[in-house]
This record gives structure tokens, C-alpha cells and sequence, in this order.
């Protein structure tokens, strides 16, 4: 490949990234009932930010040749900035400033039955967490390095299964009949603990397929383990900052007494 069409393909996602910030600022400008949160978009462009870190610059460049820079990019694509995105809610944004009549159909697509079936926790935890194990448990690792289309698309295949799971624990967006906090507690649970585990795998070189030198495989185990706990963490704290529980309201003992005459003397 020449390097001017290397530098070019380089700066294809830096172009995308600033082609979507710009749209979501638009957006968020428009006048509305209520002021866009700058919470909101100061979280969709740190993810931006996060996504362009992990697609160009020194973090692609030492994935190119060494393993934890991979993992390190896999990190940054498919936990860290998927948890911005979505906790920018631009399904949210987006519903506020289309017209009504789009507005309904997209509200009537986010609750038909193959978003639901997609937005299942279940579903997000295999997709983002089976998927990785797949890559590294099996040979798809070493074609990927070898294909740069297949490359590319465990790439985007790890950014929305990555957005996909952020959305379904955590996401302020609207998502078809979501399960209860704990439910999704117990789901992230999960996945934390396979992450864990396939760290480990990974340190002790037990159940990977990874044709990379001892130092470099232990260091990505490393990478993935503490990266992985934070990137968690993250997304629980997020989970647990929109938790509302239910108070059961009850009524004093008097209230609930029917009411009857006092008997006379």
C-alpha cells in the first residue's frame, strides 16, 4: 500500500467522526421545548473523541504491530467510547427534532419486534462478550490481521455490539420493554466475569488462538483485564445514577379504616 493512500484511508474515520459531531451539535442547537442537556453532548464527543483515538494516530499504529496496542484499540472502540455515545441519548435528540409524524414511525420502529428481539440483554451480552471471546478462542484473530476487510469490519462488528450493550444496561435512549435494574445488574455481572476469565486465559496462554510473542499476549491480558473492570465499572455507575426505585406508598392505618358512625352512649 502507498503511503498516500495510507494516509488517506487513515483519515477516512477522522472525517466520519467530525462529519457526526457536527450533526449532533446541529441538532442539539435547534430551539426546543427544553434546552439540549451539554451534559449530554460533552458525552456523545468524549465517545467521538474516544472512537477517533482508537481508529488513527499512535493507538492504530502500535496496533499494527503489536498486540496490546490492539487491545488497547479494541478497548477504547468497543467499551470506552460506545458508553459516551449512547450516554449521549441521540435516539432522544434525534426524536425531539423530527417532525411528528417521523418521530411516531421511528418511536414505532424502536418498539417493533426485531428491535426487541436485538435489544434483549441477552442478546447484547453474546453479540459484545461472545464476540470476543470467538476472536480470540478461535482463528478469526489471525485472518483479521491478515484481511484488512475483515479486519475492518471485527472493527465495526465491536462498536455496535459495544453501543448495542451500553444502550441495553444503561442507555438514557427509549428501548423496548427494558428489564428491571437488578436484571441488568446480574447481566453486566456476567460479563464482567467473562471478561475476567478470558483475561486470564489469555495471561496463562490457555484456550486463545493469538500468534503473538508471550510479552505482548500478557501485556493485552492485562490491558483487557484492568481496562475492562473500568470500562465496567463505568457503565454500572451510569446504571446505578439513573435508578429510580419505587416506593411503595402506603396509607396511615386511619385512612384505610372505613369510615363508620360513632356508635351513641
Amino acid at each position: 500500500m502507498s503511503h498516500g493512500h495510507h494516509d488517506h484511508v487513515t483519515a477516512l474515520p477522522v472525517v466520519a467522526v467530525l462529519l457526526v459531531a457536527a450533526a449532533y451539535l446541529i441538532t442539539a442547537a435547534r430551539p426546543g421545548p427544553r434546552r439540549w442537556s451539554r451534559w449530554r453532548s460533552a458525552a456523545f464527543l468524549s465517545g467521538l473523541a474516544l472512537l477517533a483515538a482508537g481508529l488513527t494516530g499512535p493507538v492504530a499504529a502500535l496496533a499494527a504491530t503489536d498486540f496490546r496496542g490492539h487491545m488497547l484499540q479494541h478497548l477504547l472502540i468497543g467499551m470506552l467510547a460506545p458508553l459516551g455515545l449512547v450516554l449521549g441519548a441521540p435516539m432522544t435528540l434525534l426524536l425531539r427534532t423530527l417532525p411528528a409524524a417521523r418521530a411516531r414511525r421511528l418511536a414505532a420502529l424502536l418498539r417493533s419486534r426485531a428491535v426487541h428481539a436485538v435489544a434483549n440483554p441477552v442478546v447484547a451480552l453474546l453479540l459484545s462478550v461472545g464476540g470476543m471471546v470467538i476472536l480470540y478462542s478461535t482463528p478469526l484473530y489471525r485472518h483479521s490481521t491478515a484481511d484488512p476487510v475483515l479486519h475492518g469490519a471485527v472493527h465495526v462488528h465491536f462498536l455496535l455490539a459495544g453501543c448495542l450493550f451500553a444502550w441495553v444496561i444503561a442507555g438514557p435512549d427509549p428501548a423496548p420493554r427494558r428489564p428491571s435494574v437488578p436484571a441488568r445488574l446480574v447481566v453486566l455481572g456476567v460479563a464482567i466475569a467473562v471478561h475476567a476469565g478470558l483475561s486470564q486465559l489469555m495471561y496463562a496462554g490457555v484456550g486463545v488462538d493469538l500468534p503473538v510473542p508471550a510479552e505482548e499476549r500478557r501485556g493485552a491480558a492485562e490491558i483487557m483485564y484492568y481496562g475492562g473492570d473500568l470500562a465496567e465499572l463505568l457503565l454500572a455507575l451510569a446504571l446505578a445514577s439513573a435508578w429510580r426505585p419505587r416506593r411503595r406508598v402506603t396509607a396511615p392505618d386511619d385512612a384505610c379504616a372505613p369510615s363508620r358512625p360513632l356508635a351513641s352512649s
